[in-house]
């Protein structure tokens, strides 16, 4: 059987909005580790400030992709 003829399974659109309200809170604690990080002139925690929002953007996106 290929993989296109498989039948799909999707999740329930509960599991996806927990996955976008979650990365959205991740993007909001990641802006505000950037800000932090700057207003303490703190390079280590603004770096982990964007990984997190990248990661965050990056797990949104395919989560959207997926979706489809």
């Amino acid at each position: 059987m290929n993989h296109r003829d498989a039948p799909r399974t999707r999740k329930p659109l509960k599991g996806h909005l927990m996955t976008y309200v979650v990365a959205v809170l991740a993007i909001a604690v990641g802006v505000a580790a950037v800000v932090a990080g700057g207003a303490d002139d703190s390079p280590g925690l603004q770096l982990m400030g964007v990984v997190l929002v990248i990661g965050a953007i990056a797990v949104g996106v395919r989560t959207a992709l997926r979706s489809r």
